[in-house]
């Protein structure tokens, strides 16, 4: 009867499925820490854990961490700043800030697709390079108010592809 209480508790209470290896070990730690610290004198290794209990090290640390798993705290409780009503939820994680710039970077290459080479090539220079219009046109051997009127329409016309608008009359 004590043997099936035993089971009973070891096997179903656990806030979150642990494998009943890890279980067992886990229960077993307390008392073979508190029995090697007394032997050791000092508070035993993983590893001298690990030979007491026959088993391996790394059993050993995930029995540790399954520790953790025997109570949970709620998503919903209080957050633990007694001056604040928010849920613990609201204070996990933040906004994660690359799905927006890949979102930029597909629109941008949609836009970058429907340019010439020598268009991409002039929005290259300015934006990637960071190289002045003059600087381009040195490059490229034009002058800088071509430059100007061929980067204004290339970014005219990634505009246009990006947010969809027809093109002016």
């Amino acid at each position: 009867m004590i043997g099936e209480i035993k089971r009973h508790f070891r096997d179903r209470v656990w806030a979150v499925r642990v494998p009943r290896p890890i279980k067992d070990i886990s229960i077993r730690i307390p008392r073979e820490t508190e029995r090697l610290t007394g032997v050791l004198g000092r508070a035993p290794t993983i590893a001298e854990l690990a030979e007491a209990l026959s088993t391996d090290e790394e059993s050993v640390i995930e029995a540790f961490e399954a520790r953790h798993a025997y109570n949970t705290i709620s998503l919903t409780a209080p957050g633990g700043n007694q001056d604040d009503d928010t849920d613990l939820i609201d204070q996990l994680g933040e906004e994660e800030s690359g799905y927006e710039r890949a979102e930029d970077w597909a629109a941008l290459r949609a836009g970058l697709e429907n340019l010439d080479q020598r268009e991409r090539q002039i929005v290259f220079l300015s934006f990637g390079r960071g190289l002045t219009q003059s600087e381009i046109a040195a490059r490229l051997g034009y002058s800088q108010m071509h430059i100007s009127r061929l980067l204004r329409a290339a970014l005219d016309q990634i505009r246009r592809e990006v947010l969809d608008v027809p093109a002016a009359a």
